[in-house]
């Protein structure tokens, strides 16, 4: 490396606790109550595509999740979605809103291990409210040198928090589940992604990788992230 590695950010959903899960069982119970209207399949693709459009109006987390199921019932059922439909889809995200945390396996072990050696920072996108309840939950806050929670995560993004929490992009790492998200603009902007798969995915999170790109690197889980380091050392 020509410079030394000297600041390491997380990503937060489904890098350091479980997020989509819950989504999809919420989206199962989402097809229950619209079955006499449409098929699985159509009315995921019509979901998707209401999610799509609506990130720019409503960004990342769960209120939007919420509202975008209630437009798509509203599409898919001509305007006739019964009001108890509309309830129980409000009640079933407020039910995610209010989920305990589970942390994925070695995560505070890999957050712990490089805050001794590192600056550490969490990057995370979604509602405000619900990250702030999730990180306080996660009992990991206090191990965080930065907490940045962002509306998007582009390279002039990491450019911007690499800068004013650390020494620069150049040498920062972010680790995270997204490749579209958590690797590939951190590499844009000059620092290092390590992607780290965590098999449940939202659609809109998929990318393919910078294969041969220096500054990529992959590892099968948190519990690999020292071990990783170790070799920038």
């Amino acid at each position: 490396m020509a410079e030394k590695l000297t600041t390491i950010a997380f990503d937060a959903d489904d890098t350091l606790w479980h997020n989509e899960q819950f989504y999809r069982i919420t989206q199962d119970r989402f097809s229950e109550l619209l079955a006499d209207h449409a098929d699985p399949d159509h009315l995921d693709r019509r979901l998707l595509e209401a999610e799509r459009r609506n990130i720019g109006h409503y960004g990342f987390g769960i209120k939007g999740f919420m509202l975008s199921m209630i437009e798509t019932a509203i599409e898919v059922t001509d305007s006739r979605v019964p009001a108890t439909v509309i309830s129980e889809i409000i009640a079933a995200g407020q039910e995610m809103l209010r989920h305990p945390i589970e942390l994925l396996p070695h995560a505070e072990d890999a957050v712990a291990a490089a805050a001794e050696r590192y600056r550490v920072l969490l990057i995370t996108k979604g509602d405000l409210l619900d990250q702030e309840r999730k990180l306080a939950q996660s009992g990991l806050g206090d191990l965080f040198d930065g907490v940045e929670i962002v509306s998007d995560k582009t390279a002039p993004v990491y450019s911007r928090i690499f800068t004013s929490h650390a020494d620069g992009p150049a040498r920062a790492m972010m680790v995270g589940n997204s490749m579209k998200s958590d690797v590939l603009p951190a590499i844009e902007a000059g620092g290092w992604g390590v992607y780290v798969p965590h098999g449940q995915t939202w659609a809109l999170e998929h990318a393919e990788p910078p294969e041969g790109h220096g500054r990529f690197r992959e590892i099968p889980d948190l519990g690999a992230l020292m071990p990783l380091l170790f070799e920038f050392e």
